[in-house]
């Protein structure tokens, strides 16, 4: 038996997340009642009506499945056979599949990044430092609000790297700044009674970042490039644009705002998406722990406080205090696009996305060219979404196929997930599979709203838009286990879903185990696999199965696609989620449930190692793994939240990291790659 590490903490939210972080990241949000007490059904209760798995293959008049050295491609027939289970033969030894070929990392509680045999690492940029013109050095004991408003952001989460032409070496990196710990960054910090000063250096930490930086060839390692003309921060106070078919509603004005179209700051933005028209997607998702004075006349099942907030900024600016702004909070939980490549361009909000606690949001392009977005709402039994835009996306640069581009997530339709189970009468809880060897079944596409048309009896386009969940939970979607990263695999077109946990799956009053999210007490999450029909984005409907079932593998309530489980690494509470080169799908984790430290990990998808999951990092103490990109050459982290701790302090540090003993403890990006300059995994 492998034998876990003693537990980190004994908090009362569960997981592995302490306390600390609980308050700061999401206001609590797992320590709160769950926000979504609608009655609508889940997988277990409409197995009935639905045809299995096997009966649709069966009705297939044709099916012809081409194996592809990325994966499977549906060319006729449903895509319930895009994810059949393939027969496996025993895997060859070679030390892993192609971009996974390295020494797996041992789970530890190691404060410092720790990573495999041969590689070596470097910190990227960390929090604080200066990249805008004018910008003073950090010094952590005289912060200003102006300083760090021309410096990186404080926890640092989705990253995006992007070409940069004409400049050799150089690429464009954005990241995500989700949230502020006060507690981590001021000494002698009173959560009860924070300074005006306080408030506005962390209004300027939130956002997000646009800093170049450039490759040191020999190795991998990158070091910002400092004053660069795109460079750019982006905060709680800078302007943004509502856009879309919501984009002016009367739920969307302020008395700042009378036209409804204009929004100071973003919030909480946690994880993200590049599009292939070269911009990027940034989720706001736990926006409502900023509002204060909530009531269930202006919360509308979002969660907001009835009190006051924990970082009291409705003190310091009334547009946080719903009492006096009832719409303000309407305003936040959207997906914001970004173009990194025109510093004086207004970022977008766009309003046909809908609003919920966006994880993140990673389009696909149909087969006609429209981009169709993926999106988790990150809540205990809540749902996930997709966006199929009506629009083609134009090639090529010029300014005209841009500025075509840029309009393409305004238009379209927004649906959300309904899932059908295959095995009825056999998920008891537990985790144990079904008779047929997996969790699977078959999938709808419920629409929602196109522009300004409804698609769900008693409510308005514009409710539907704003209050998003409520439209979900009237037309029946599937209650899952916190839907969080959701990323379309860009070699067959699968998507996989990162669903973390949750603790209340099962408990009195809440929904019960199926076939999707098979195990009460869900503390260890999963990750699931869905395949369009005819392999089309645009489809409503769609096949599904369980790819992991996270845990210790010594469990048998474990999965890792069939593959033997004595041969993979202990995962627990899958978060983001990425691809490499070669088709694997890379993991980060949040709250690790088995004692290790947070980490990164890589899993094969396809061929006979299909299933092969391999630790690659961990981080250090008290943070979370974030904006996993892999790249042939190199692997980036966003290490966020080290050393959040309950009780540590500026004072009383819980970490060291980055930079040693008596400094401050800094979140960071940080850049990974091999030792002799060989690329990641071969």
């Amino acid at each position: 038996m492998r034998k876990l590490l003693p537990l980190l903490s004994t908090n009362p939210h569960g997981g592995g997340r302490s306390a600390l972080t609980c308050r700061y990241r999401c206001g609590d949000a797992c320590f709160h009642a769950v926000p979504n007490t609608s009655d609508n059904e889940y997988v277990g209760d409409v197995i009935a009506g639905a045809l299995s798995r096997r009966s649709m293959m069966r009705a297939a008049a044709a099916v012809t499945v081409a194996a592809t050295a990325g994966g499977a491609v549906v060319a006729q027939g449903g895509a319930q056979e895009a994810v059949a289970a393939t027969p496996r033969t025993p895997a060859k030894s070679g030390g892993g599949a192609r971009g996974l070929r390295f020494t797996p990392v041992a789970p530890n509680t190691d404060d410092k990044v720790t990573v495999p045999e041969g590689y070596a690492q470097s910190v990227v940029i960390r929090w604080g430092e200066p990249i805008l013109r004018g910008a003073p050095a950090f010094d952590p004991d005289k912060q200003t609000a102006k300083a760090q408003a021309g410096q990186f952001g404080y926890n640092n989460d989705f990253l995006s790297l992007l070409p940069l032409k004409g400049e050799r070496g150089r690429q464009v990196l954005v990241a995500n700044h989700e949230y502020t710990d006060e507690m981590l960054m001021f000494k002698g910090y009173d959560p009860e009674n924070p300074t005006r000063e306080q408030a506005e250096i962390a209004w300027a930490a939130h956002g997000l970042s646009v800093v170049v930086v450039q490759e040191e060839h020999r190795s991998g390692r990158l070091t910002p490039v400092t004053r660069h003309p795109l460079n750019r921060r982006l905060t709680a106070t800078s302007e943004f644009e509502l856009t879309g078919p919501a984009a002016g509603s009367p739920l969307l004005r302020t008395s700042a705002d009378p036209s409804g179209r204009t929004v100071y700051g973003t919030l909480n933005n946690c994880a993200g998406g590049t599009t292939p028209w070269g911009t990027t997607l940034h989720g706001e998702e736990n926006f409502n722990q900023y509002f204060a004075n909530g009531s269930s006349a202006t919360d509308k099942r979002y969660g907001i406080g009835s009190g006051a907030t924990e970082r009291k900024w409705e003190r310091f600016d009334k547009r946080f205090d719903v009492k006096q702004e009832p719409n303000e909070s309407h305003r936040f939980g959207w997906v914001v696009e970004l173009d990194p490549y025109d510093p004086d361009s207004t970022p977008r909000k766009r309003t046909a996305l809908g609003r919920f606690k966006h994880e993140a949001a990673q389009p696909r392009l149909t087969a006609d060219g429209r981009p169709v977005v993926y999106m988790g709402d990150d809540e205990r039994f809540d749902y996930f979404y997709k966006f199929v835009s009506s629009k083609r996306m134009k090639k090529g640069g010029s300014r005209a196929a841009r500025e075509h581009n840029l309009t393409l997530l305004d238009e379209g339709t927004l649906y959300v997930a309904k899932l059908t189970g295959d095995s009825p009468g056999q998920i008891d809880g537990t985790g144990k599979l079904p008779s047929d060897g997996e969790f699977d079944g078959s999938g709808q596409w419920i629409p929602l709203a196109t522009g300004d048309v409804s698609h769900v009896p008693g409510m308005s386009a514009d409710e539907v838009y704003v209050f998003t969940r409520l439209a979900a939970d009237k037309v029946g979607a599937t209650k899952m286990d916190r839907p969080e990263d959701v990323e379309p695999s860009p070699r067959t077109g699968r998507v996989y879903v990162a669903l973390t946990n949750n603790k209340d799956r099962g408990a009195a009053g809440k929904a019960g185990a199926d076939e999707a999210n098979p195990r009460n007490n869900n503390k260890h999450g999963q990750v699931l696999e869905l395949a369009e029909h005819w392999d089309d984005p645009a489809s409503d409907g769609f096949a599904w199965r369980l790819f992991l079932v996270a845990g210790d593998p010594d469990d048998p309530a474990t999965y890792f696609a069939g593959y033997p489980k004595e041969k993979v690494s202990p995962i627990s509470c899958p978060d983001n989620v990425a691809f490499d080169p070669y088709g694997n799908l890379w993991i980060s984790t949040d709250g690790n449930q088995l004692g290790s430290h947070d980490g990164l990990f890589g899993v094969a998808t396809h061929g006979e190692r299909r299933g092969e999951l391999k630790q690659f990092l961990t981080v250090p103490a008290g943070a979370e793994t974030c904006g996993p990109i892999i790249q042939e050459r190199r692997v980036l982290v966003a290490v966020q939240h080290p050393g959040e701790v309950d009780g540590a302090s500026v004072e009383k540090p819980a970490s060291s990291w980055p930079d040693g003993p008596g400094k401050i403890v800094r979140p960071s990006v940080v850049a990974v790659y091999r030792k002799d300059g060989r690329d990641i995994g071969v």
